[in-house]
């Protein structure tokens, strides 16, 4: 597919509407959305655990998804290392890295190589993080 391609990186771990969301709204500002799901060690590194749903779990529930033409395994920390091998135009983030120093890092290196950095509205109110902590008061219930 030529036209504009759109990344969207992310763990996508306990799958939530959050993601569903921001999948839908970059498939809707790109001709091609290619997800970059975040694999186990690079979770690890990023947020200090490991994902609930292997990589490869993961890779399969992003596929099926229909608005990803692509989901790849991101195995880099470095965002123009991705960018290497995917060759997008646009990168798509929530919006809890906007004014960040990540963020601004993101902004940087993505501008050196003519990449537009587009920020979604984050979903607080139902992250992996969240489900991840209600998942285990009803552990700590159930003991």
């Amino acid at each position: 597919m030529s036209g504009r391609v759109g990344y969207a990186p992310g763990v996508y771990d306990l799958f939530h509407i959050g993601h569903l969301n921001v999948l839908r709204h970059a498939s809707e500002l790109c001709d091609e959305l290619v997800a970059g799901v975040v694999s186990d060690e690079m979770a690890l590194l990023a947020k200090g655990a490991r994902p609930v749903v292997p990589l490869e779990e993961r890779l399969e529930i992003v596929r099926g998804i229909r608005y990803v033409d692509r989901a790849v395994a991101e195995v880099v920390p470095d965002k123009l290392d991705t960018w290497q091998e995917v060759r997008f135009d646009v990168i798509f983030k929530g919006d809890d890295w906007r004014g960040t120093p990540k963020g601004h890092r993101l902004e940087h290196d993505m501008a050196t190589v003519g990449v537009e950095v587009v920020y979604f509205p984050y979903t607080a109110h139902t992250s992996s993080t969240v489900l991840r902590q209600a998942l285990s008061r009803l552990g700590d219930l159930s003991s």
